[in-house]
């Protein structure tokens, strides 16, 4: 068997360090590459500027099997790369707005596409959706998903997270109510919720994640919403206050990041999906003792794993459609610092 070549793009980055970290430890066969914009240190730091496609000779040269993309970007120059090249690519950071745009443009090229594409940008690596398949496999059946985040400023953060939710903060988004599409903002419609793990009730408020997209637009689910609440009732109450007295709006770009940029020493993250049938509910609650950076890097490693297993055929997939649901289950069952209940 040959060596896989991997090459992380933004590898030097929160989750970036851990996926690497979580692949040596599990395939020390695979050969792994760092791609960031700065020069490194050993032959295996490649300087990559996502965008300058001068840069991306290196990509080649190094006969990359596959490209894992942990920072923004906006014009999608790796994934036409990728695609052009033949190359295997799944992408872990794009919010709803740039991942509607990626996978379109990924779609309207489908007839190049010779390789694996793999969108993973739902919560935590794109999990949710092979959770909501676990417990149940007909699709057809669920009239509701409702996903429930509880997010901690204490845990480690990237600046992807905190950038996103300052420039879009002012901006309405998507959710879907029987299939139509509702405009709603962040921090606007709460909604009390009981956590599991000890956390018990909090008031959790509209967020945006790539998963109001898949699950409503990829997987038909006629209703779909996301809220969060972060670790601090405080802090959480004072979102929703400033969105409600459209403080956010006359606050400048640099002072939204300020305020939503700040990471911790690490701590737990914790989401819930509760599924809704015609007749049952069902939940799953998750807990990352490790935080979001651990989680997200634990879930895409799995993604990698399967994409290098060569049972994947070529085309353009979500990250939950490469998999059945029981393996990831019992994967992170398996992994020590999470915690999953099913109820």
């Amino acid at each position: 068997m040959m060596r896989k070549n991997i090459l992380v793009i933004g590898g030097t980055g929160l989750v970036g360090k851990v996926i690497l970290r979580i692949l040596q430890g599990r395939n020390p066969d695979y050969n792994l590459f760092v791609g960031s914009r700065q020069l490194g240190k050993t032959a295996n730091d490649l300087v990559i500027d996502v965008t300058n496609p001068k840069t991306f000779d290196c990509i080649v040269h190094n006969k990359i099997d596959l490209i894992v993309l942990c920072t923004k970007d906006s014009n999608n120059e790796i994934l036409k790369f990728a695609i052009q090249n033949k190359l295997d690519y799944i992408d872990i950071t794009k919010p709803t707005p740039d991942l509607t745009v990626a996978y379109d443009f990924a779609k309207a090229n489908e007839q190049s596409v010779n390789s694996r594409i793999v969108f993973s940008s739902g919560w935590m690596g794109g999990i949710v959706g092979n959770l909501i398949d676990y417990v149940e496999r007909d699709k057809r059946k669920i009239k509701e998903t409702n996903l429930y985040i509880y997010y901690s400023i204490k845990d480690l953060a990237g600046k992807s997270s905190a950038n996103f939710l300052a420039e879009n903060v002012c901006k309405p988004f998507i959710v879907y109510k029987n299939n139509k599409p509702e405009e709603v903002k962040h921090f606007l419609d709460s909604e009390k919720f009981n956590f599991e793990f000890g956390i018990g009730k909090r008031q959790a408020y509209n967020l945006d994640v790539p998963d109001l997209f898949i699950l409503n637009q990829i997987e038909k689910i006629p209703t779909v919403s996301v809220k969060m609440t972060y670790n601090s009732k405080f802090v959480t109450g004072l979102m929703g206050y400033f969105q409600s007295l459209k403080i956010f709006n006359i606050m400048s770009l640099k002072e939204r990041q300020l305020l939503f940029g700040s990471s911790g020493n690490g701590d737990q993250t914790v989401f819930e999906i509760v599924i809704k049938t015609h007749d049952k509910i069902k939940r799953v609650s998750l807990q990352s003792v490790k935080g979001q950076a651990e989680l997200t890097a634990f879930s895409t490693v799995l993604h990698i794993e399967k994409m290098l297993s060569d049972t994947l055929v070529s085309g353009i997939y979500f990250s939950h459609q490469i998999h059945s649901a029981q393996e990831i289950y019992e994967a992170l069952n398996n992994y020590s610092t999470i915690n999953l209940k099913i109820s």
